[in-house]
């Protein structure tokens, strides 16, 4: 399978402080890599270097063979990279298949006829179609999270980016979702999720990669990595 995403020697520091060591891996074309880790593992540090948020200290990330590890968030949607954030913050004021077009457009991958196509699409994919009249500020939690989805998914991304999305949902709301992301995963785009609930890592995820102090303690099959003694004593505690 096509790798999508190369990172190579990740390294970032504040000062004194490491807060990413080395860290390297790939992600292909439709795998689904979550990244769990207790707090201060160095999660959110290495999305913001993914996304062009953070610039790493040294080492690589290439996307489709192109050197990104400068690009600037901007310049990283456009090559196809989308994600979305733990607080959805959609243009509360526009409806939510306003919201998809704005970002449609913003990607310039498309002409017209192609970005209202998926944007249909793309609503049917997130279970939004009956709501895309609706203001995106008036959505409720499930909703504005499938949403959230739906405007990265929106700019037809190879890479999506998925940032805490369990938190405040039920199971079954949580459930939804995974049937989202998997029906992403069979568009061929890649994902990276990092998640907390590791319940959810364990069913939605093809790999699991466990972050802690700032390096990769583990990366592999879910059930595998999470029955590691490292991976026990480091993230669980036992």
């Amino acid at each position: 399978m096509t790798r999508i995403l190369e990172v190579t020697n990740l390294t970032k520091s504040f000062g004194a402080l490491t807060v990413a060591k080395d860290v390297s891996f790939h992600v292909s074309e439709g795998e689904v890599l979550g990244v769990i880790g207790p707090n201060g593992a160095g999660k959110t540090t290495l999305f913001g270097m993914l996304s062009g948020h953070i610039k790493p200290s040294s080492g690589m990330v290439r996307f489709c063979g192109k050197d990104i590890t400068t690009a600037p968030p901007h310049r990283r949607a456009r090559l196809g990279i989308g994600r979305t954030y733990q607080v959805p913050k959609p243009f509360g004021q526009m409806t939510v298949e306003q919201n998809l077009r704005v970002a449609a457009t913003f990607a310039g991958q498309m002409d017209q006829r192609s970005a209202d196509h998926w944007v249909g699409e793309t609503l049917a994919l997130t279970g939004l179609s009956a709501h895309a009249g609706m203001l995106a500020g008036s959505l409720p939690l499930l909703v504005r999270k499938r949403h959230e989805l739906a405007r990265a998914l929106a700019m037809r991304p190879r890479l999506l980016l998925i940032d805490e999305v369990a938190a405040g949902l039920t199971e079954e709301e949580v459930s939804a979702f995974i049937s989202m992301v998997k029906s992403v995963r069979s568009l061929g785009i890649a994902v990276v999720w990092i998640e907390h609930v590791i319940r959810t890592m364990l069913t939605a995820t093809d790999r699991l990669m466990v972050l802690a102090g700032g390096e990769i303690v583990a990366d592999g099959n879910p059930d595998k990595v999470m029955a590691l003694p490292e991976t026990r004593r480091i993230y669980l505690g036992a």
